[in-house]
C-alpha cells in the first residue's frame, strides 16, 4: 500500500484565469479543429465534442442533429450501425466480444469500463490489424501509464475517465477512480508525447466544465448527462421527465443481457432527468460557452486554449444564493 500526497483536481476545484484577448467578438473564436492521427490516415475536421455511446444518448437521431454542428456521436453498441461506413460524424462502438469481420468505418470505439486488463490491450492490437485505417478510440483508463499502453497497442485516441459520470457509481461501489481534471492533464501529456490524442469522458455538468476539459489538454470531450432528456434521446416523456441510466446499471444489464449476473455489482444508476426539448438549443448553449471561454482566455481557436489556460484553485466557484 502507498499514498500519493499530491492533491488531484476536479472541474469544480478550479476556474480559468482571464487574460488579455485580441478577439473582437466571441463569434470569431474558431471551434472547429483539424486532426491527423498516429495510425489512421484519415484527416478529420470538426468540433471535437462527442455524444456518449450510452442508451438514450448515442442514438441515430442525436447523430443527425450533432452532425449539422460538425460534432460526433458514438452510436450505442446495441443500435445497428448504418451500412454507409463513410460517415465523418458517426462512431461505431464495440465491446471485447465482437467478431471483427465488419466493413471498416472511419470511427471505431472500443468501449469497456475497465481498461486495465491485458485482454483489452491485446484486443486493441487485433482491431488495429483488422481495421488498419480506422480512427480507433479505446478506453476507459485514467492514468498516464495506461494511456501510453493503449496508444502503443494501436489506439489513436484514449478515452479517459473512471467514475466521473453523472450516472456512474463505480467510485461508490469499488472505491476506484481519479479526479477528472487531473486525469486529463496528466494523460494528455503522456498521449501527446507519443503522437496520440485523448478524449475526456464524463464529469462535465455545465458548459464551463467542457471549457476546462479542453483547457486541460483534452483533444475531444464526450458528453452523456448533458445531452440526456432531449427529444433525440428517444425515451418516453413522463411528468416532464425522461429516464437516463448508466450502461453498467442493473436496468441496462437486464435490458440487454436478460439479467444481472450474480457475480457482478451494479456500477450505474437510473435517474429521471428533466425533459428539455430539442438538443439543438443545448448544443448552441455549449458552443456559445466555449466561444466565450476562448475569448476570456485569449485563445483565438479551440486548439490554442490549452496554451492560453491558467487554472486557479478555488474554494467556491458559484454564488448559489438564488438557485
Amino acid at each position: 500500500m502507498r499514498i500519493e500526497d499530491n492533491i488531484k483536481l476536479d472541474f469544480n476545484d478550479v476556474l480559468i484565469r482571464p487574460k488579455r484577448s485580441t478577439l473582437v467578438s466571441r463569434k470569431n473564436a474558431e471551434l472547429n479543429r483539424v486532426f491527423s492521427f498516429k495510425y489512421s490516415k484519415h484527416v478529420w475536421k470538426g468540433v471535437p465534442i462527442v455524444a456518449s455511446n450510452m442508451d438514450h444518448v448515442g442514438t441515430s437521431n442525436m447523430a443527425e442533429v450533432l452532425s449539422s454542428f460538425n460534432m460526433l456521436t458514438a452510436l450505442c453498441k446495441f443500435v445497428d450501425f448504418p451500412k454507409n461506413n463513410d460517415l465523418q460524424y458517426l462512431m461505431r462502438t464495440i465491446g471485447l466480444d465482437v467478431e471483427l469481420d465488419f466493413e471498416t468505418p472511419i470511427w471505431l470505439c472500443i468501449d469497456i469500463a475497465n481498461g486495465y486488463t491485458e485482454r483489452f490491450f491485446n484486443y486493441i492490437n487485433e482491431v488495429r490489424e483488422k481495421h488498419s485505417n480506422a480512427i480507433i478510440v479505446a478506453g476507459n483508463v485514467c492514468t498516464p501509464e495506461a494511456t501510453e499502453q493503449v496508444i502503443l497497442a494501436g489506439a489513436d485516441i484514449v478515452k479517459l475517465g473512471i467514475g466521473p459520470g453523472s450516472v456512474c457509481i463505480t467510485r461508490k461501489m469499488t472505491g476506484v477512480g481519479y479526479p477528472q481534471l487531473s486525469c486529463i492533464i496528466e494523460c494528455a501529456d503522456a498521449a501527446h508525447g507519443l503522437g496520440g490524442h485523448v478524449m475526456g469522458d464524463g464529469g462535465c455538468n455545465v458548459p464551463g466544465d467542457i471549457a476546462k476539459a479542453f483547457g486541460a489538454g483534452a483533444d475531444f470531450v464526450m458528453l452523456g448527462g448533458m445531452l440526456a432528456g432531449h427529444d433525440e434521446c428517444l425515451g418516453e416523456i413522463e411528468n416532464d421527465t425522461m429516464v437516463f441510466y448508466g450502461m453498467s446499471s442493473e436496468e441496462a444489464q437486464v435490458k440487454y443481457y436478460g439479467e444481472k449476473q450474480s457475480y457482478r455489482a451494479s456500477e450505474g444508476k437510473m435517474v429521471q432527468v428533466p425533459y428539455r426539448g430539442s438538443v439543438e438549443k443545448t448544443i448552441e448553449e455549449i458552443l456559445g460557452g466555449l466561444r466565450s471561454a476562448c475569448t476570456y482566455a485569449g485563445a483565438q481557436t479551440l486548439k490554442a486554449l490549452p496554451k492560453c489556460t491558467t487554472f486557479v484553485k478555488v474554494n467556491r466557484q458559484l454564488n448559489e444564493i438564488f438557485r
